[in-house]
This record gives C-alpha cells, sequence and structure tokens, in this order.
C-alpha cells in the first residue's frame, strides 16, 4: 500500500515537473517569436530622441511627444504634425525591457482645427502589448521593424496615473509660441510677476526665438523654478506661418505650431497640475471679484462641479492710449525695451453682435484635444465665465482702432498690485543683469 502510493505521488510529481517544462518551453518559443523583430536591440540600444520635434522616416509628418493615456485603456498617444493630403497607414512600434514588438496598426487622429493649412496637429493613438512594461514608442509607415532601423523612439511619459490631490501644481500657465526674435522684455516680466501674485506656480513657454535681452530674464525665472522652457525648433522642418489664416499668411502650418504646442502641454502637465491656463504671453488672466486664482476657481468648480473647461473673454487694452498722470512712466524702466502695461488702463468695450476673442482654463485631465479659442474633445462640460467674474487683459495693438480715449473704458484693475508688482518687476531685472 505505502510502495504504491509512493509510486503515485512520484508519477503525478513527474507529470507536473514536465508539464512545468512544457509551459516554460512554449512560453520561450513565444517570446522569441515576439521580441526578435529587431534583431541585436534592446530598450537601452534603440535610438532614442533626445528632440522635441522627431520626423517620420520616409515622410513629410513628425512626431513631438508620447503619453500614456489611462482614459483610453492605456493607449499610447503620439502628438505629432501630419501633412494632411499625404496620410498613409502607419504602424506602431514598441520597446522595452523584454525587447522589441511586432507593429500594430496606429489609429489617425487629425484635429478638426487646422485653418488650411497642408500640416495639422494629430493624435496617433496607440495600443501597447499589456503584459510588458514598454518604455519606447515610434510611428512608421513600414510594418517591417527592420525597414526602421535609423528611426528614433521617444520616451513614453505620463506613465504613473496620480490623483488630483498629489499634483506639485494648482495652476500652469501653457505659453504656446515664442518667436520672431521676441523681445518685449517689460511685458514679459510684468506679465511673469502678475502671475505669480495670482497664484501661477509654474509656467511652459515654447521658444523658436528670443532677443537677446529677454535670454537673462528667461534664465533668471528658469533657475528660480518658475519656467519650464521647450524648445520648439518647428522653422528648421518646416515653414511656419506667421499668422492663423492661410489663404492671407501662408506657410505650411498655422502660427508656428501654436495649436500642437497647446495640445502638447497639456498633455505635459495633466499629471503636474489640477488646472491649465492656455493663453498668450501678453495676456493676464484676471480675476474681478477674487483676490487671486485659486479663490476664482474655487468658486467656480463649487458652482459648476461638473465643468472641466472654463473660458474667459479677452478683453484689449490698446497700446496707443496712455493714462494721464504718467505716474508709471518710472525712469528705471526707461531703457528697457518692451511695454509698460500698468500705463495702459482704457479697455475697448464690447460691441453688439461681435463675440469676444476667448482662452480657457482647464482641468488637463478632462481634455482630449484642444484647439486656440475652444476644446475640440472634451470628456467635461464647459463654461463661459461672465467679464465681471473674471477677464482677460489684452495690452496690444486696437481692434477698435477709431475709438477716442473717451469712448473707452476705464479699467485700473493692475493698479491693486501696484506696490508688490513694481517692486517684484525692479528685483527681476535686477537680479537678470538689466538693472543696476
Amino acid at each position: 500500500m505505502d510502495i504504491a502510493y509512493t509510486m503515485l505521488k512520484f508519477k503525478f510529481g513527474l507529470l507536473i515537473f514536465f508539464a512545468v517544462i512544457c509551459l516554460y518551453w512554449t512560453w520561450s518559443i513565444y517570446i522569441k517569436l515576439n521580441t526578435n523583430k529587431y534583431p541585436a536591440k534592446t530598450h537601452w540600444q534603440i535610438p532614442i530622441s533626445d528632440q522635441t520635434i522627431t520626423p517620420i522616416k520616409d515622410t513629410k509628418h513628425l512626431m513631438v511627444s508620447a503619453y500614456k493615456d489611462h482614459r483610453v485603456d492605456g493607449a499610447i498617444r503620439i502628438i505629432s504634425i501630419i501633412r494632411r493630403g499625404d496620410l498613409q497607414p502607419l504602424h506602431c512600434f514598441f520597446c522595452g525591457g523584454h525587447g522589441c514588438f511586432p507593429a500594430s496598426v496606429a489609429q489617425v487622429e487629425m484635429h478638426s482645427d487646422h485653418f488650411g493649412f497642408p500640416f495639422v496637429t494629430t493624435d496617433v493613438l496607440c495600443q501597447s502589448p499589456s503584459m510588458y512594461n514598454v518604455t519606447h514608442v515610434t510611428i512608421s509607415i513600414h510594418s517591417d521593424i527592420k525597414a526602421n532601423q535609423n528611426q528614433h523612439f521617444l520616451s513614453i511619459q505620463n506613465k504613473e496615473l496620480r490623483e488630483e490631490k498629489i499634483l506639485p501644481y494648482n495652476f500652469t500657465v501653457c505659453i504656446s509660441n515664442l518667436f520672431g526674435g521676441y523681445n518685449n522684455v517689460l511685458q514679459f516680466v510684468q506679465t511673469m510677476e502678475m502671475y505669480k501674485l495670482l497664484g501661477v506656480q509654474r509656467v511652459v513657454i515654447y521658444n523658436t526665438s528670443c532677443g537677446q535681452d529677454l535670454e537673462p530674464v528667461l534664465v533668471h525665472y528658469r533657475e528660480e523654478g518658475i519656467l519650464e522652457i521647450v524648445e520648439w525648433p518647428i522653422d528648421q522642418f518646416l515653414n511656419p506661418s506667421k499668422g492663423w489664416r492661410f489663404e492671407e499668411h501662408k506657410g505650411d502650418l498655422h502660427y508656428y505650431g501654436q495649436l500642437t504646442t497647446l495640445n502638447e502641454c497639456i498633455y505635459r502637465y495633466m499629471y503636474q497640475s489640477k488646472y491649465v491656463l492656455l493663453h498668450d504671453i501678453d495676456e493676464i488672466v484676471m480675476p474681478y471679484q477674487h483676490a487671486n486664482l485659486h479663490l476664482l476657481l474655487e468658486d467656480l468648480q463649487y458652482q459648476h462641479p461638473r465643468v472641466g473647461v472654463f473660458v474667459i473673454e479677452n478683453h484689449i487694452f490698446p497700446k496707443n492710449h496712455y493714462e494721464d498722470s504718467g505716474k508709471f512712466k518710472l525712469p528705471q524702466w526707461r531703457e528697457i525695451p518692451g511695454i509698460n502695461i500698468l500705463e495702459h488702463i482704457y479697455r475697448e468695450p464690447s460691441r453688439e453682435a461681435v463675440i469676444n476673442p476667448t482662452k480657457l482654463i482647464v482641468n488637463p485631465r478632462h481634455v482630449v484635444q484642444t484647439s486656440v479659442h475652444s476644446v475640440l474633445k472634451t470628456l467635461g462640460e464647459t463654461f463661459w465665465v461672465p467679464p465681471d467674474v473674471c477677464r482677460l487683459v489684452h495690452v496690444r495693438v486696437p481692434l477698435q482702432g477709431s475709438l477716442t480715449k473717451d469712448q473707452l473704458l476705464v479699467d485700473k484693475k493692475l493698479w491693486e498690485y501696484e506696490k508688490e508688482l513694481v517692486q517684484n518687476v525692479d528685483n527681476t531685472l535686477r537680479k537678470s543683469g538689466l538693472l543696476l
């Protein structure tokens, strides 16, 4: 009885042993078939792009960055710039700790706003192999990875899903582009310091080119920790337009790729910032009934808990009309290039049957695609904020150029911050070496 039982245990153990061997052998064959498509390459040997803009081999298309989108089953969303009339089927390739994997067909979603330009901001969605920890991705018109051995891969960002309560920033401003040797130093510094007084903790600038006077200011803010500069050499790849209408301004791409950078910034800060503000460097989102952005959004979100996109009206303060006393013609700013926003207190009135331009404050986790003045795809609701609650203070050339000063509205909201603002601007100019 004992001998028979021992033999039965032995045979059963032998059976388990061979079953494990078979399973291991089958799994090894599977791994070999699915990781040797890219011979002698591993995740640390593949060419990895360290640039903001990466060409896609054998096409005119460009890749920008890759992000894991936890809202769509963990698909990898590659922010891209695609030539609309030259789209071929695209394939996704992944690499990670187990090597590289066979191609899968990409899902291509061109954004609906392109303003008539040949190149359009595009999301390329790739489904990653769920069983592996993939770290890099690329897209190609070739389905065989051997044909892509010189194609650079992008690092996959946002792999970790963060809860809103532990995000490092509450408010991040995304400035889409600096170009044309931008050198409006005084307005830039005044705007940055105004941001800080209102509660902004991070500013992101996509820089194509700036003037030599602005460079030390950018260095100062970067060292201070509030500014991230993303190099944006779009003019090395395309002929970007200096305007927004193709019929008028021509070129390959709308306004130096403004639509691409705004979308890129949303995904870059999706799990870093509670809110993202999308506007230009000469615009300030100004609360009129709250002391700062935190109080404004706390109130708005309480009243509208399902809203993820807040639309803010843009109001023009013409730079050719000055306040009469000259109290802010400060001698220390006389040699600083740029506009002094404190001198411009006259605001253009709203017009009947004319909708003011708008910019956005968004919860980035609610946004899928954005344009300049509105979102294209959102997962939440949208609310148009009344201008008496919040408006954009925009000091620039007038839109209603025929209006005299008497026909404009007096708006001294910026003056409520004058003491701190002037002191902080002076400190920054001094630390940047522009003031003695």
